[in-house]
């Protein structure tokens, strides 16, 4: 009987690249699968080593006390930038202690690069990449041991600054389309690769003397003994021969290095990373090591700029007068400065469940994607927010502005390591079913296999998986307490309805974006309950950041629907239009105000030695009648002055 039925399934499933079935099966899946489940069970913080080192924390305080806010890249103190991070072992956190590293914990790699780039982004970003996705980490996992030998002391000690070449003008987002190709052959009685590269954003590119390549390898003449065709990972010396790096790009004046690799040349296959087996395999150790990374760093910047406005304009309004009171009393600005706390308390929670989610030896590809494009868009807001409250400091130059600089930097998260839109519309759904959903993959790999015994087996499960999800639906839920609980099994039943329409996902993208920002925002709503069990700061908050992402999530739920052919089958999924009330944004504003814990949780990792954001701390202690207040104050409100050039 489930022979047409697989004859059906076989004509809607989606095509399944090579490139795509290598990502569905790499990394692993946790709280993601539990969502596509129904049912969510968090992680407890004490399952893991949270230890900080305290060493780097303190290298930390002297990097940002020597350096400040100096862009990193091109500036006159570059040379001597680098070199203090070399020395100090800055590029060593990922590397095991035999090869001379300091291994930390996602949390203290995290709390680093946050506090870094609070004070200085160029050089949060010089910190973040050798210690995320790149020829370390790639090293560390595939690497024979006798490029262990060779290259990871070297990384540790500050001998090697790596940089990674995968993207050029014809593959960005689409990272493995027209990707650079390498040749095998004989030259002079020695088979050798000769790559043709042309590489572009290239962060850390102007100062890396170690260069790992990403290029598609081809063998015509079948002269490879071990290994495939394919995408292929090699490492060289960043002055190997006909290797050109002379030009940098200027991503919008952030200050730090980021250019080009291009050039004709020849390299060993003892330079693939893996050696010569793994010639072929290059798109699934990528795949792999993307799945932990992009979860790590990127969000740690979103956090930071986010932390520092929340923390910076939350004294600011609260002592800046306009018609003779402080902004924080004017409703239209205290309505944006609650947007601005809303999505920095989601992004902080989110990153606390994802560092310890790794730290546990998870490797979450797709809460991954959902990190970056949920840390970095809701973090634009908050800068958005920002400049807007901070009005006419934000936007000239000088020590009082404390935004511009993430303002600046804001649309690269956006764009790098994969753009948000490309993530939002295709990857976090559409990945996230095939791979995070606990039954479609084995229907998949049936199908792909012709197995029609595996087929109905997993049919079978995605059945009964599917009729438990929908009975349970229909259960009264009147607790709000129990909302989110409920909203997730919504979710978990509305996907496998969605999942019927296979391969046509790919091309209904307005589908795929609401369903992606559903399942994006149950997995904030998580992390924000979890972080309340965790520091338990406040229920008022916390309350109010959960039933705002479950609100966000209802006008989705009603497109969806209502878009779809079984809906009169799906009405009782249909949300309700739930928003805040003028009395309920005054409680949460009240409860900023007067809950010393929140403010401590986001001060947290944000450096203000000697900036403006301390002087504007210092207000909060002084007797606002005395003449020291009134020349502090007049100090944070003065915007940058410049002389007049003559004309």
């Amino acid at each position: 009987m489930y022979r047409p039925i697989f004859n059906i399934v076989k004509k809607i499933i989606p095509k399944i690249s090579e490139t795509e079935l290598i990502a569905l099966r790499s990394g692993t899946t946790s709280l993601d699968r539990e969502i596509f489940q129904g049912k969510v069970k968090l992680p407890d913080l004490k399952h893991i080593n949270n230890l900080q080192s305290k060493v780097f924390f303190d290298k930390t305080e002297k990097l940002l006390n020597k350096y400040g806010d100096t862009p990193v890249y091109p500036h006159e103190k570059t040379k001597e930038i680098m070199n203090y991070l070399r020395s100090n072992q800055f590029f060593s956190f990922i590397i095991d202690d035999k090869f001379g590293g300091n291994k930390l914990p996602i949390h203290d790699i995290s709390s680093i690069v946050t506090r870094i780039t609070t004070m200085n982004p160029p050089l949060g970003v010089a910190v973040m990449v050798p210690n995320s996705l790149g020829p370390g980490e790639l090293l560390a996992h595939y690497g024979t041991d006798k490029q262990k030998d060779k290259y990871l002391p070297g990384l540790a000690n500050g001998t090697y600054v790596p940089c990674f070449g995968l993207t050029g003008p014809d593959n960005g987002s689409d990272a493995a389309g027209q990707i650079d190709e390498g040749l095998v052959e004989i030259v002079n009685g020695k088979r050798v690769i000769t790559v043709d590269i042309n590489k572009r954003y290239i962060t850390l590119a102007p100062v890396a003397n170690l260069v790992g390549l990403a290029f598609k390898l081809k063998d015509p003449n079948n002269l490879l003994e071990k290994g495939q065709e394919g995408i292929t990972l090699a490492l060289i010396k960043g002055d190997h021969p006909g290797l050109i790096k002379s030009t940098h790009h200027n991503p919008l004046n952030a200050g730090f290095p980021n250019g080009t690799l291009k050039g004709k040349f020849k390299i060993e296959l003892d330079d693939i990373i893996g050696g010569e087996e793994k010639a072929g395999h290059g798109w699934k150790m990528l795949m792999e090591a993307l799945a932990a990374g992009r979860g790590v760093c990127l969000p740690a910047t979103a956090l930071a700029s986010s932390k520092a406005i929340s923390y910076g304009l939350f004294n600011y309004t609260n002592h800046r007068k306009q018609f003779n009171i402080p902004l924080i009393k004017m409703e239209g600005v205290a309505e944006k400065y609650l947007d601005i706390i809303y999505n920095t308390w989601v992004i902080q929670s989110s990153v606390g469940l994802t560092n310890t989610l790794l730290d546990m030896g998870e490797k979450p590809a797709v809460i991954s994607a959902i990190m970056k494009q949920q840390t970095t868009d809701r973090g634009r807001e908050v800068i958005n927010h920002g400049m807007d409250i901070h009005a006419g400091s934000a936007i000239c130059l000088g020590r009082s502005n404390f935004i511009e600089k993430y303002y600046r930097g804001c649309p690269i998260g956006i764009t790098v390591e994969g753009s948000n839109t490309l993530t939002r519309n295709l990857i976090i759904f559409g990945q996230g079913l095939n791979k995070s959903h606990p039954y479609i993959f084995p229907v998949l790999e049936s199908i792909m296999n012709d197995d029609y015994s595996q087929f109905k087996s997993s049919f079978k499960n995605i059945i009964s998986h599917s009729l438990k999800l929908y009975s349970k639906s229909f259960l009264p839920n009147f607790s709000r307490t129990k909302r989110l609980e409920s909203q997730t099994l919504d979710f978990a039943c509305l996907s496998n309805f969605v999942a019927l329409k296979g391969g046509a996902i790919k091309k209904e993208q307005f589908l795929s974006a609401d369903m992606a920002d559903i399942f994006s925002n149950l997995y904030l709503a998580h992390a924000v309950r979890w972080y309340h069990k965790q520091h338990n700061v406040s229920d008022i908050l916390t309350d109010y950041c959960i039933n705002r992402l479950l609100d966000e999530n209802n006008e989705r739920f009603n497109r969806v629907v209502n878009s779809l052919k079984q809906k009169p089958l799906l009405l009782h999924l249909r949300k309700k239009h739930q928003s805040d009330t003028y009395l309920t944004k005054r409680k949460v504003l009240s409860e900023i105000q007067n809950n010393k814990n929140i403010m401590e949780h986001i001060k947290r990792d944000v450096y203000t030695k000697d900036t403006v954001l301390e002087d504007l701390e210092t207000l909060n202690s002084l007797d606002q009648s005395s003449q020291e207040y009134k020349d502090l104050y007049r100090k944070v409100i003065d915007v940058g002055e410049y002389d007049n050039i003559e004309i």
